[in-house]
């Protein structure tokens, strides 16, 4: 069942994200991004973990990145809460804990209510291959934030 994006109906919040939660079930895409409820028994749906195969070619190449994805009540009128598990070292992430400055990643910036969990998703693993970030030195494989 596809969303009907621009028509001006509001599709309940649950709505979104049980299709969200299928699309990732299916593995919907290129495998490059993946997406799914930290916990199955979350009847809110407001819990989520994501990962980012790193890019080819890149300083993150043969990595997987953890994140935790957060869709708040106001979801998917407001953007999710996106924060890095693996440690990453990458303009736009606060290196301290791993948040994503929702200002310096444009699918975030710019949200609107047709993204997606698995569009800030591939916009995270895209930044890694731009010219400013794809040669950053890398934290020790495995190490992850502490909060």
């Amino acid at each position: 069942m596809a969303l009907a994006v621009g028509s001006g109906v509001k599709v309940p919040r649950n709505f979104r994200l049980l299709e969200e939660l299928e699309e990732g079930q299916k593995g919907v895409g290129d495998g490059t991004v993946s997406w799914g409820l930290e916990d199955d028994e979350d009847m809110t749906l407001t819990k989520w973990r994501g990962v980012i195969l790193g890019p080819p070619r890149t300083s993150y190449e043969n990595r997987m990145y953890n994140l935790k994805v957060e869709c708040g009540p106001g979801y998917p009128e407001s953007p999710p809460f996106v924060r890095f598990v693996t440690k990453i070292n990458l303009n736009g992430v606060h290196t301290s804990n791993g948040v994503v400055d929702m200002h310096a990643v444009s699918a975030l910036a710019k949200w609107q209510t047709s993204y997606s969990i698995r569009m800030v998703l591939l916009e995270l693993r895209r930044l890694m291959t731009c010219k400013e970030n794809m040669k950053l030195p890398q934290p020790p494989e495995g190490q992850i934030y502490t909060n």
